[in-house]
């Protein structure tokens, strides 16, 4: 299994770590030896995860956040590096979306997506890497989307939010590989979790999704070799392909008709 050396013993943080493919992967970082610091907003599923994983023998613990908070990173920071634990992998999983007409969707869900997958990775980034430089290793894990290759509409903000987090990953790696870290944007298909039912999705979920635990498999199977960018998803993977070759507008065309809801969709 690739990477169980290298995370053996190392502590990691992963945010969104309640459900889907959080949960996933925090499972996985434990299968190899890492110890764990959980964080999301809901404590009694971190709860239930840790006390899962500390049976198994897995050093875990968690810290309540919400990241639609701006002091959250801070706080999730004095819990971790201010406690003295040294964070050598940090997994910027936490996020969240938005199925329906831009111009009818809660102007605070949309804002929220801002917040949560493009301002929280930054803060947290900004609050860990500079201790993994100083330490000359560690591993960062962004999760970003098929959903960044292409413009999505009726999921117009989250598919802007991605395009974020992918270039951001790749652009971080590029400045810290120096210092021996290394960087992967992990960009899913639809994958088997609430996001669906959450961001009222449930259109994605039509077209076939992927199991959580295999996509945090090859996520962090990539993140232990140095693979910048993983498209866990076969169909991903030829759609990031394809996309090169075709006019932005014709696609967007394409995908506004398939896409388009059936009626008028108003979240609450």
């Amino acid at each position: 299994m690739a990477g169980v050396s290298d995370f053996q013993g190392k502590w990691a943080l992963i945010t969104g770590a309640s459900s889907g493919i959080g949960a996933a992967l925090a499972r996985d970082l434990s299968a190899r030896g890492a110890k764990l610091i959980l964080t999301a907003r809901r404590r009694d599923r971190l709860e239930s995860l840790a006390a899962e994983l500390g049976a198994k023998g897995t050093e875990t613990r968690i810290v309540v956040a919400d990241l639609n908070d701006p002091a959250a990173p801070q706080q999730i920071f004095a819990a971790t590096e201010g406690a003295d634990l040294s964070i050598d992998i940090l997994v910027n999983n936490a996020g969240l979306g938005q199925y329906g007409a831009f111009h009818m969707n809660p102007e605070e869900q949309e804002l929220s997506q801002v917040r949560v997958n493009c301002e929280a990775v930054v803060r947290l980034s900004r609050l860990f890497v500079p201790r993994m430089v100083e330490r000359r290793r560690g591993w960062v894990l962004i999760v970003a989307s098929t959903a960044s290759f292409q413009p999505i509409p009726y999921s117009t903000t989250y598919a802007a939010t991605k395009v974020f987090d992918r270039f951001f990953a790749l652009g971080l790696a590029a400045e810290v590989a120096q210092y021996g870290i290394n960087v992967t944007a992990l960009c899913p298909g639809p994958t088997e979790s609430e996001f669906f039912d959450v961001a009222g999705a449930g259109i994605f979920r039509e077209r076939g999704v992927q199991p959580t635990e295999e996509v945090a498999r090859l996520g962090i199977d990539a993140l232990a070799r140095g693979q910048r960018t993983i498209i866990p998803h076969f169909q991903g993977r030829l759609t990031a392909f394809l996309v090169r070759f075709f006019p932005i507008g014709l696609i967007t065309r394409f995908l506004e008709g398939q896409l388009r809801p059936k009626s008028p969709v108003v979240s609450k």
